[in-house]
């Protein structure tokens, strides 16, 4: 079952428990070799690693374990409360993980993706809405803390709507799915697969990608703790070689990475192969580009595009202030430098 900002402080009150039993936490010999993996359900090129058991081969003495999350603010959750180590999160929460008053110490070790189409903002025909304009005194869901919400946000000052004249409704993607087939939300801005299912009643007002267009991109990360990512350079090593395998695969034998992804998150090969094609994927080369890793000889505008976000944020009353520029490139790890 996944996990949701409303279950999650139960896996942290386990925690305690599961590490005096050897299992996880980055300290003593027996814990290292537990490697904990928050992952979410849509189509990804870490679920092909999951799907085809590709880490537990490469690291025979570790064990693997890898939980899902509804969202990134309940993975900033586990982070606080030390219940991972590795995690598949967004650019939005991990910029928010980067500020006070969460100041997480984890670093952002690779790009996974560009989100594209994979996230819009969605309403009901019925409501007769056509435009973003229209929005006001209606009821919007978006998992809060996430890209969708940052973009949900984004959205809203690009047309010139205060936010305050919204309902802005914080639900994860699954209980945003229940309240739409009830008719209790107008709108939603989500990510597939309940996006999928929302549009097929649905006029679509914006996706990620033509935001992104207007400078408001969001992005998909590799994030890791730090204490972990500095006590266990081979896994992260078996991480990133496998993870870049994987997106180059998406590029050269999409269908391949279609069919486990569609055994993961229980949808149609179909479905998988048309969610990944939604989203840009860089293999960790490109990811070396001025546009956003750079290497650590030429730092590239990576810090620059998440401090960036953690301003719109802090304008929009979501973070309590933003680091400067250094806090953030401190945050970053070359993928393959």
């Amino acid at each position: 079952m996944p996990v949701s900002r409303r279950n999650v402080l139960s896996l942290l009150a386990a925690a305690p428990v599961l590490a005096a039993c050897g299992v996880g936490g980055s300290s003593g010999s027996q814990a290292s070799r537990t490697v904990r993996i928050a992952y979410q359900n849509f189509a990804d090129s870490t679920l092909l690693l999951k799907d085809q058991r590709t880490l537990e081969t490469a690291l025979p003495g570790h064990t693997i374990t890898w939980t899902a999350f509804d969202s990134g603010a309940s993975i900033n959750t586990a982070f606080l409360g030390k219940s991972i180590d590795l995690a598949v999160i967004g650019s939005s929460p991990a910029a928010a993980g980067l500020c006070p008053p969460l100041t997480i110490p984890y670093r952002v070790i690779e790009l996974l993706n560009v989100i594209g189409d994979s996230e819009a903002l969605v309403v009901r025909k019925a409501t007769g809405i056509t435009r973003i304009a229209d929005l006001t005194g209606r009821k919007v869901a978006a998992p809060f803390g996430s890209t969708a919400h940052y973009s949900l946000l984004a959205a809203l000052q690009q047309a010139g709507v205060d936010p305050g004249t919204v309902t802005l409704i914080d639900l994860e993607p699954q209980n945003i799915q229940a309240a739409w087939q009830r008719g209790d939300i107008d709108g939603a801005y989500v990510w597939t697969p309940v996006l999928s299912v929302l549009q097929r009643d649905a006029v679509t007002l914006t996706d990620s990608a033509k935001l992104a267009s207007a400078g408001k991109p969001t992005l998909t990360f590799t994030v890791a703790g730090k204490e972990f990512a500095d006590n266990n350079p081979d896994v992260l090593g078996k991480w990133l070689t496998a993870t870049n395998g994987a997106i180059k695969q998406i590029k050269s034998d999409p269908a391949v990475v279609a069919a486990a992804v569609s055994r993961q998150i229980g949808s149609s090969t179909d479905d998988a192969l048309t969610q990944l094609k939604q989203n840009i994927y860089l293999d960790h080369e490109q990811q070396r580009a001025p546009e956003y890793f750079g290497t650590p000889q030429a730092p590239g505008k990576l810090a620059l595009q998440l401090r960036a976000t953690a301003e719109f944020l802090a304008q929009q009353k979501k973070v309590e202030s933003v680091p400067d520029v250094a806090a953030f490139q401190a945050a970053l790890r070359v993928p393959g430098a």
